[in-house]
Parts: structure tokens; sequence; C-alpha cells
């Protein structure tokens, strides 16, 4: 099985990669590395900041077969050590990303120096709600997902107050490959880490959105329940008025929230 592959980008400002921190942010099912954009303005003074798009959206190539979140995990470190060979990072994702994040902390735990899973869980949805929108998109492509998208996407009045970057994250569901989401969609359907938590060892922060029908609080706090019972280090924070893409919604409190947990327990 071919590894799937993952491209970057920059979302700091332009410099010689090594002097900040790293900092990796991977998206959610649908959108791209726009998700990351203001929080990442946020941050990039402090942080080298490079985006990764999940494979056929934003500017990774499409699947040709498909790959688990594991393999998901690898690819990212693979792209990491393209930029900066062997580099410690601090990671940060949201939903899939988030879930590619804790197989992050399971397998290359020692490469990670903070963990922020954000709107995400160690196990997300049914195996057969996945299966069944793998099926649905295979057949009629992304546009069929915008409407329930929007909807679960964004917290009450969002798209109403913020129509530019809600379009771009629609755009962005829009234009990516239908094969490559199903393939996402079926990682999905076999990801569950629920009994391996208590192996991750690096500081691990979970945000969720209040408004979240997608990954609730509850798997947040059942995230750092998981992991504190091994004896790791893990918080939650809930977020009122948002609901399941925090970087894009509320950019300023994540970035806050992220820039503290990173200070205090980069390692």
């Amino acid at each position: 099985m071919a590894k799937p592959t993952v491209k970057a980008v920059l979302l700091s400002p332009q410099r010689s990669l090594g002097e900040k921190p790293l900092l990796v942010v991977g998206s959610s099912l649908g959108t791209s590395t726009v998700l990351w954009t203001e929080t990442a303005a946020l941050l990039g003074d402090e942080y080298d900041v490079i985006g990764w798009d999940l494979p056929g959206h934003g500017i990774s190539p499409a699947a040709t077969e498909g790959f688990d979140i594991a393999e998901l995990a690898d690819a990212v470190v693979d792209l990491v050590d393209l930029v900066s060979p062997g580099a410690n990072f601090h990671y940060a994702g949201v939903s899939l990303g988030g879930a590619i994040g804790l197989q992050l902390g399971i397998k290359h735990g020692d490469r990670l120096r903070s963990l922020s899973v954000q709107c995400s869980g160690a196990k997300i949805g049914t195996p057969e709600g996945w299966l069944e929108r793998a099926e649905t998109v295979r057949k009629l492509g992304t546009p069929v997902m915008i409407q329930g998208s929007a909807e679960r996407w964004f917290g009450p009045g969002f798209m109403d107050r913020q129509p530019e970057i809600s379009s771009r994250l629609l755009h962005s569901l829009r234009d990516a490959d239908r094969f490559s989401y199903s393939f996402c969609c079926e990682a999905l359907a076999g990801f569950d880490v629920r009994e391996q938590l208590g192996s991750i060892t690096v500081p691990t922060q979970a945000i969720a959105g209040v408004e979240d029908s997608v990954a609730p609080p509850s798997l947040a706090e059942a995230v750092v329940s998981g992991i504190t019972a091994g004896g790791g280090s893990a918080q939650a924070v809930a977020l009122d008025g948002v609901g399941h893409l925090v970087p894009a919604e509320a950019p300023a409190i994540v970035a806050g929230l992220m820039r503290t947990f990173m200070k205090e327990n980069g390692r």
C-alpha cells in the first residue's frame, strides 16, 4: 500500500526555518490550511507554523488507494523531515487532523513537544456513518456535503458574521477530490484509539466547541481521562458559542490557549 502524500504550506512569515520553535497544524476533513490562516497569523511571530493538507485537499495530491490514520501520521512525520530533518515540533489538529495528532502521540511521541487536539476524539462518529458518507461522496462528489457541513461546522451566527472565511472553507470542501475524501471517511471508520490513550506521554490539550455536534466537549474530556489514567498530562477546555472549526471561529482565543500551553509545556 502506497503511503499517502501530504504537502505543506508555510503559514508564518518567510524566514529561515529553525530560528523559532516549529508548530505543525492539521485540518479537518473537507477543509484546507485556510482553516488555520488567522490563528497561525497570531502565532507566526513566535513560531514557524507549517500547515499541511489532507490527501486530495488543498495542495496535497489525490490519493489513489486507501490508508489509515496511522499512515497519515507517518506522512506528517515524513513531511516534517523534508522541511526540518529530525526536528521536534508542536502539533495541533482539528477533527481528523486532531485524530492524527493522537496517533502521533501514540506512535511518534518522541518527536512531539506538545499536542493540541481540537474538536476531535479517540473515536469520532460510527463506522457505519463514515462508510455511508464515503459511498455517497464517491458517487455524488463533495458538493453533496456542503449544506450539511455548513450546519455542522459553525456555531450559531458565524456564517453571517464571517461570510468570507466561511465561504473559503466551504469552497475548500467543494474543491476536495471526492475519492480522497472518501478514503479519509474510511480511515475515520477504522479509527479507535481509546485503549491506547494511556500511552501518550506528551503534554496534551483538548479544545472543544460547546456547539459542536460532531465532537462535543465530552470527547475532549474522554481524551484527557484516557491520557491522565496512563500517567500523562492533559487538560480540556470548552469554548462557548463555537462549533466544529475552532481555529477559524475563535482564532484569538485558540491562539492564546495554544501559546500559553506551548510555552508551559514545550519540551
